[in-house]
């Protein structure tokens, strides 16, 4: 309704504007000719975008993950036809079984699916390759399932890598050319930050320490590149106790400051951080660093997780502002998909993005306290 009237009001007005001197039956041909081509715009406005029609190859463990992923796209690019495997799916998966894999050349043209998403778990002896060449030599798009899920999703099915697919993967810009860039344009935030920003670094220091009794930054231990510890500069936004606690949010939230709420809603206390880059500790973008006693447990229970301490850490983060805060081993497992994407995908224009959504976040206080893309499983941990 608010559309139709948007466009009455808008021919409304296009009508009145037409010259006076045209004659009436004019008038009338020149509307009558622009109202259809009104409609069909109307029409086309309307209608879903819908780029593609998807048939996935197999049943791998990839393939309950990228039905979710599709079904969750607010955007809804995608449309899957369904699954082709040599045995019927598993009980609860969201998606049709259309037959055997031998059947790939009749169900493309069954369903006219433009990609192929290619899921199977052991390709040997199994990947229909001639009727994979036809429909790739006519025109359908084939694509391998975690690549797919990597490009939709931004982040990676930790799940379903390997080491091989990894190693053979493209990515991993992360030395060289790329590697000095990032410092170059880290340290020269970092400077020009601390000069523009001296004056607000000086008002929360004065808050802090009228708010609550305690040192203004608070200095805590953290994992850095190759796995060094550093001292991590954030400013104070708990009250100080002797007896220690852990190191999730949730068992400090009664500590948390009038001033120091505030503060993380908008990432302020980050601040301090800058003085860790022009250290040569952190970047301005790269993963959030870890305290130093979690480095046993997130080692031990995160696949691949020693792959972060491959870059320098960053005041903001691609897992940051995409996820958020986590608070278990299960948030931090979801935020190293978005860390291992970051990784392997690193590039000045996605560190762009991420600055872009930092400022966003900072400057509107949303996402900085919450998980933004999956539901939490419970709290939050002090990041």
């Amino acid at each position: 309704m608010i559309r139709n009237g948007v466009l009455a009001a808008l021919f409304g007005v296009w009508a009145a504007s037409l010259p006076s001197e045209l004659h009436v039956a004019q008038r009338a041909l020149l509307v009558a000719g622009v109202v259809p081509l009104l409609r069909m715009g109307y029409r086309l406005w309307r209608r879903p975008v819908v780029t593609s029609r998807l048939l996935i190859l197999g049943n791998g463990p990839i393939v309950s993950k990228l039905i979710e992923e599709l079904d969750s796209s607010p955007a809804r690019r995608y449309v899957l036809t369904g699954v082709l495997d040599n045995q019927p799916l598993r009980e609860g998966t969201r998606a049709p079984w259309l037959g055997r894999l031998d059947r790939l050349a009749a169900i493309v043209e069954e369903v006219r699916a433009d990609r192929i998403i290619v899921a199977l778990l052991d390709r040997r002896g199994q990947l229909p390759l001639l009727p994979l060449l036809e429909s790739r030599v006519r025109g359908v798009a084939v694509e391998d399932a975690l690549e797919f899920y990597e490009r939709l999703s931004g982040r990676m099915a930790i799940e379903a890598l390997t080491p091989g697919s990894l190693i053979s993967s493209p990515g991993f810009r992360n030395h060289g050319t790329p590697e000095r860039v990032a410092r170059a344009v880290s340290v020269a935030a970092a400077i020009a930050g601390l000069v523009l920003l001296a004056p607000l670094l000086a008002a929360i220091a004065i808050a802090i320490k009228i708010d609550s009794r305690g040192p203004v930054l608070f200095i805590q231990e953290r994992i850095g590149k190759d796995g060094q510890p550093f001292d991590l500069l954030k400013f104070r936004t708990m009250r100080p106790q002797r007896k220690r606690r852990s190191e999730w949010a949730k068992d400090n939230h009664d500590r948390i400051t009038k001033v120091g709420a505030w503060l993380r809603r908008f990432r302020l206390d980050e601040l301090p951080q800058l003085v860790n880059i022009v250290r040569g500790e952190m970047n301005l973008v790269g993963p959030r660093p870890h305290p130093t006693c979690n480095q046993g447990a997130f080692m031990e229970r995160i696949a691949y997780y020693g792959l972060r301490s491959t870059v320098r850490p960053g005041v903001t983060g691609w897992a940051q502002v995409r996820y958020g805060y986590a608070n278990n081993i299960e948030e931090e497992t979801e935020k190293m998909r978005y860390d291992l994407y970051y990784i392997k995908n690193r590039s000045l224009l996605l560190d762009i993005d991420i600055l872009i959504r930092t400022v966003r976040i900072m400057l509107f206080g949303h996402g900085a306290t919450t998980v933004l893309q999956a539901k939490p499983v419970g709290g939050r941990i002090a990041a």
